[in-house]
């Protein structure tokens, strides 16, 4: 079980929603169903629309969750994954901040989700 906040500069306030962790649907497929307006195109890892930050809000400490080669692809591309965040993530088992939504599954635990809310804008993670 878990608590999943959405925010966003284009909302016009944090949206939290409760969620089944270990569901067979990914982050995106949440917010699609609770008509949270995070932006996609191709919903299967390879464009990177649906870029998000993810944040552990409970103190079970951060759960990695390992990324998909396609995530993995995008992520570097986008300069979201460095050679040195993939390897803690796959030595470590420490996740990264940086997900696409498509391919995150919700985790047992509360989460902050954000996003830029617009097509093609990043999130600034100087906040």
């Amino acid at each position: 079980m878990a608590n999943v906040t959405f925010c966003a500069p284009t909302l016009p306030k944090d949206i939290t929603v409760y969620a089944v962790a270990g569901s067979k649907g990914t982050l995106l497929a949440l917010a699609k169903e609770k008509a949270v307006p995070i932006p996609f195109q191709c919903q299967d890892g390879e464009c990177g629309s649906c870029l998000v930050k993810i944040t552990q809000l409970d103190n079970k400490g951060p759960k990695a969750q390992a990324l998909t080669e396609r995530e993995k692809t995008t992520l570097s591309v986008n300069g979201k994954l460095s050679k040195e965040l993939l390897a803690r993530a796959e030595v470590e088992d420490f996740p990264p901040a940086y997900r696409l939504a498509c391919q995150y599954w919700v985790p047992d635990g509360d989460i902050l989700v954000e996003f830029s809310g617009e097509p093609g804008v990043e999130i600034d993670l100087r906040k």
